[in-house]
């Protein structure tokens, strides 16, 4: 990192006395002298820019700052005439056609440098937490954005460009889309014009006396409304950015910090909660000029506490009051009242006014805060039709009760919207927070219409208290008060609290129909996965889930929902509650299913009446590896002689491995998950392999460390017993090696159909054997059947008719001649795969897909075992051969999947 200038601008330090801001008078009257009304001395409101739809000012006039500098990140500095080259690059590549940027925001270059490209080239931009897969997955597919901007899998960024020109109508005045507080990956999003961004950056910046010789840590999410103040109010005046993803609670932080000599801390109140812990009043800061609160209600006596704190070390503390639905900002508390009147919000900012709208049940002095000014929002989107609108908002509802103080300052007492009516009785839970504060406790309240929930940091034994304190002082049955304990209060990612979380962790065990079920599918998918993280945000994908579990998961998920959506896999908990199937008395509530082992489950099925009458439909994969394990099995114990199942398994392989393996994680991500998956596979084989190599003479060594196809390839069928599970596993040992290329992996996530197809090409030549590379048993040998595995991929990726009519084209071609004068055999081979590409799901009854569940979830094991039972039974008993080979494998399973979960805790 390049040396930093020296600033011009002296450090106050405590033996000083604190000047007030520049755009403060010098003396400025206590609330008392100032008379009943009188309003604190703020500077003349700066006058509205009238923006012209080409972009937003302070975005396209970087260059004007010069060489000073605008980033500094841990990989070195960035002057303002670079950002503006590289925001010019980026614009250029844009285009001049107005396109819907989806841009997932993160607190690195190349982002703000995207984003600021978009709103300099008129680019209407929405911006979703760069940390969140199912809310860019949701937003995609609810706005259909013409460019993704995110971070590849390897970290590099990149620029998805997925129409040329947009389909979009936008309105001349729209920049930005933002989500509203709390509804993340909800399709309700802010509209925000080009004149919302400069104004409030404007007042910003003017009433917390910005100047160039400022520089702040981008201590919140870009993402955040708050946090994208911060850039935009600095960028405006030519300061500095410290530009980190670091949490204030790690030392690499103040070490950035110090380093860049920041002036400028913001944070919500969580952030302060951080502060605290890592000893910040201890904290050696010279540089620091002002700390700045928004976000959520900061107790008084922590206002106080921090507004002396920073009188003593040289800085001042600025709290403030915003929404997205602002912009950001829409009043501030003048610092040097904070510490005599750390209970208000202050006054409105330079441009902004309020006024009070009577609320039934509040006296003439308060009512619901209405604010007005240049920064108010265009107003919501619910949908892409919505992007054309112009300004339907005048004035913003901020929701909030307050009151204007004798001394002029505004104070919330309360939230409209938060009040409930509990047993016939009004209760604002905010003022039951506050109540609670004041007994030294700290907690959030929600309200459910049915009792009060309460979420509390305190120690066990503390919720009859809290819960006492509470009935005496709102006159409510302890029974309607709901009070848990934790060591952590519930927050969502922008520390903002988490008021339905609040309601979840302290729903009692007696629950509605609707909870229980709702609770049960992640109650599922921590069954099935062994996952004690699972939330509604999880998918299947998100949790680890891979093709081991993937038929249990499905089947048990259509027995709750009804039916699934080919993609039921990537979508969260909450998507698929939404899309349960719709009963004649309406939507349908996700059913409550019970735990069972799945082979007594499918019996239960199979036994019931009732069964046979639930339609249901079966994944294809699933069927073809249900009836494939039964086939090789019966054909090896020569009860049948259908030959070909293996060879279709292994294009299910590859498209399990597409589906399952190649998720839209990071790099590491990927390769980690596809290293677990081998792992389940291998260790199994080779536990139970070196068993039967010890108990038998049939097997050698090679066969039980998978070996057998490169160290010692014989003649004898039991030589080659276990080649598929050889294959299987060389295949992602050099898969997951590959991955760990960026390049690789870029190329992969580029070219998702392409990548499999050339693969397919390259394992033709072993399939012909062009280099002469296999001599015996040809069509059991890796490199030979290796295009089977890229064909599954290429299935997995297949989205248009082409696609698979491409993919059929080369099956046809390429199969026969690989099975000699065994025209059944191809044609299965043919059949198998051929559905898999056209056909996803196939029709079935409720005890047929319980049956195939099993046998298709325990079909490696089945094959992994059936060697060592079947040739005691298959002369003078084939048919139990088959039953007891099937049974012993269906155990194996069972015992695997104990053992894996008892050895993940041990």
């Amino acid at each position: 990192m390049r040396t930093l200038p020296r600033k011009g601008r002296p450090v106050l330090h405590p033996s000083r006395s604190l000047p007030a801001p520049s755009h403060f008078p010098a003396s400025v009257p206590t609330p008392r002298a100032m008379g009943s009304l009188q309003v604190p001395a703020v500077p003349d409101s700066p006058p509205v820019p009238q923006v012209r739809p080409n972009g937003v000012p302070f975005a396209r006039q970087l260059a004007a700052h010069g060489d000073r500098v605008a980033l500094i990140t841990p990989d070195g500095e960035l002057s303002y005439r670079e950002l503006a080259e590289r925001v010019a690059a980026t614009a250029e590549r844009l285009g001049p056609v107005r396109r819907l940027v989806l841009l997932a925001g993160a607190n690195r270059p190349d982002a703000l440098v995207t984003y600021l490209a978009a709103l300099s080239a008129d680019h209407p931009v929405l911006l979703v937490p760069g940390d969140s897969e199912s809310t860019i997955r949701s937003l995609t597919k609810a706005y259909t954005p013409d460019v993704v901007a995110r971070p590849g899998a390897d970290g590099t960024w990149t620029l998805n460009e997925r129409h040329r020109e947009s389909a979009h109508t936008f309105h001349p005045d729209l920049a930005l889309l933002l989500s509203t507080s709390g509804s993340t990956g909800s399709p309700k999003l802010v509209r925000l014009s080009h004149d919302n961004l400069q104004t409030n950056a404007e007042s910003i910046a003017t009433y917390l006396g910005i100047d160039d010789t400022d520089r702040a840590a981008t201590t919140l999410p870009m993402h955040y409304c708050y946090g994208l103040s911060v850039i935009h109010s600095h960028l405006l005046r030519g300061a500095g950015i410290v530009l980190t993803e670091r949490s204030v609670s790690d030392a690499g932080f103040w070490e950035e910090f110090r380093a860049a000599r920041g002036t400028s801390l913001a944070g919500v109140p969580y952030t302060f909660d951080l502060l605290d812990r890592v000893g910040f009043e201890r904290m050696e800061l010279p540089n620091l000029r002002r700390v700045t609160q928004a976000g959520g209600r900061l107790a008084p006596e922590r206002v106080a506490r921090y507004a002396q704190l920073g009188h003593r070390s040289g800085w001042q503390l600025f709290v403030m009051y915003g929404q997205t639905e602002a912009t950001a900002r829409m009043a501030y508390l003048p610092p040097h009242l904070a510490a005599e009147r750390p209970e208000a919000v202050g006054v409105p900012i330079p441009g902004g006014s309020f006024r009070l709208q009577p609320v039934d049940g509040h006296g003439p002095d308060a009512g619901e805060l209405v604010y007005s000014g240049p920064n108010v929002m265009l107003g919501y989107a619910e949908s892409p039709a919505d992007l054309a609108l112009g300004r339907t908002v005048r004035e913003l509802h901020t929701g909030d009760i307050g009151r204007r103080a004798p001394d002029g300052l505004y104070e919330i007492v309360g939230r409209r919207s938060r009040f409930v009516k509990i047993l016939g009785l009004r209760i604002d839970p905010q003022r039951v927070e506050t109540l609670l504060e004041e007994h030294g406790i700290t907690a959030y309240c929600a309200g459910d219409g049915e009792a009060l929930a309460v979420a509390a940091l305190g120690g066990s034994g503390e919720e009859a208290r809290i819960r006492r304190l509470i009935a005496e002082e709102c006159g409510l049955p302890a029974r309607a008060v709901r009070v848990r304990v934790h060591a952590e209060l519930p927050r969502r990612a922008s520390g903002k609290p988490d008021y339905e979380a609040v309601r979840r962790v302290t729903r009692p065990a007696a629950e509605t129909a609707s909870d229980r079920g709702e609770d049960d599918l992640r109650r599922l998918y921590a069954e099935i996965l062994d996952r004690a993280d699972v939330t509604d945000g999880s998918s299947f994908v998100s949790l680890g889930g891979d093709s081991l579990c993937y038929v249990e998961m499905s089947l048990r998920l259509e027995e709750a929902l009804g039916r699934l959506p080919a993609d039921w896999h990537i979508r969260t908990i909450s998507e698929l509650r939404t899309m349960a199937a719709p009963s004649v008395e309406g939507p349908a509530k996700p059913r409550r299913t019970q735990p069972a082992p799945g082979l007594r489950r499918a019996l239960r099925s199979w036994a019931t009446r009732e069964s046979w009458r639930t339609r249901r439909t079966l994944e294809t994969s699933i069927a073809l590896r249900a009836v494939g394990i039964v086939l090789i099995v019966g054909s090896h114990i020569q009860v049948f002689t259908i030959k070909g199942a293996a060879h279709i398994l292994i294009g299910i392989a590859g498209y399990n491995f597409a589906r399952f393996q190649l998720t839209d994680a990071r790099r590491r991500e990927r390769v980690r998950h596809l290293w677990r998956s081998i792992a389940r596979i291998a260790i199994p084989s080779m536990v139970w392999i070196t068993g039967a190599v010890v108990l038998t003479d049939f097997y050698d060594p090679a066969n039980a460390v998978l070996l057998n196809s490169l160290l010692d390839p014989g003649t004898d069928r039991f030589d080659w017993a276990y080649w598929f599970v050889e294959a299987l596993v060389y295949y992602l040992v050099v898969l997951a090696v590959l991955m760990t290329v960026p390049l690789l992996d870029r190329l992969e996530r580029r070219y998702a159909f392409g990548v499999p197809l050339a693969l397919t090409a390259v394992g033709l030549v072993g399939r012909y054997d062009l280099l002469d590379l296999v001599s015996i048993r040809p069509q059991l040998s890796p490199t030979v059947v290796f295009w089977l595995f890229a064909l599954g991929w290429a299935a997995a990726r297949a989205g248009t008719l082409r696609q698979r009519a491409l993919l059929t084209a080369v099956l046809l071609l390429t199969v026969p001649g690989l099975f000699q004068d065994q025209p059944l055999r191809t044609t299965i081979v043919i059949a198998g795969l051929g559905l898999l590409i056209w056909v996803p799901t196939l029709p079935s009854l409720a005890p047929l897909s319980a049956i195939a569940g099993v046998l298709a979830s325990s079909s490696l094991y089945i094959y992994l075992t059936h060697y060592q039972v079947y040739p005691y039974l298959q002369e003078d008993f084939p048919l139990t051969a088959l039953f007891a080979s099937l049974v012993l494998g269906i155990g194996y399973a069972a015992v695997v999947t104990r053992a894996a979960r008892a050895i993940r805790w041990l």
